[in-house]
């Protein structure tokens, strides 16, 4: 694959979408000033775009989470470097980045997020997002038990549980496409704002 490839799939020529796709990737253009490889690539097959972006909005931007948005991302970037999604890693690593406002978050949680600098009842629930990524079978009520003494209820555990289980497909679907991260992810907030 050569480095303009950006899938091992046809990417499709952006006056052959679908409006509803199209529109929604140009407003993520205007507003990011490039277009992330991920809708590209996934509007290869414009019906699973949408089941998969309507998955990714209902528990990335589900109002009554009490997860930050740094949160969130912290469980994708644990669960995409445990899976090696380079995508998912570099892209989200600097959704983490942006949202954490910390330039160095994202790469030391990549590499082993019990050394990186976050609380310790942030690392109890990427704790939790590990196993039930890695091993599923294993999840037990001690594993509930566990989050609830850091304060998480039922509901934040089905927040975790939907980000992880959602990021285990989109790790699996980047790297069967072969899915290339945009060379912008990568430095996109490495120096913090003043």
């Amino acid at each position: 694959m050569s480095e303009l490839t950006i899938s091992r799939y046809p990417i499709p020529d952006l006056d052959s979408l679908p409006e509803d796709i199209l529109s929604r990737i140009l407003a993520v253009q205007e507003k990011a000033k490039f277009i992330p490889n991920v809708f590209l690539t996934l509007a290869y097959r414009p019906a699973e775009f949408r089941a998969f972006f309507a998955f990714h909005d209902a528990i990335m931007h589900r109002e009554e989470s009490t997860l930050s948005m740094a949160e969130k991302e912290m469980i994708v970037v644990v669960i995409s470097s445990a899976n090696a999604c380079q995508y998912c890693v570099v892209a989200h690593g600097a959704m983490l980045r942006v949202f954490s406002k910390e330039p160095l978050l994202a790469d030391q949680i990549a590499v082993n997020y019990l050394h990186a600098p976050i609380n310790e009842k942030q690392k109890a629930m990427l704790t939790f997002a590990l196993k039930l990524s890695r091993t599923p079978e294993l999840i037990q009520q001690s594993d509930y038990d566990q989050l609830k003494t850091y304060g998480y209820d039922d509901e934040d555990i089905l927040d975790i549980t939907s980000i992880t289980g959602f990021f285990g497909l989109s790790n699996r679907m980047a790297i069967v496409t072969g899915m290339q991260p945009n060379r912008e992810f990568y430095t996109m907030a490495r120096e913090p704002k003043s």
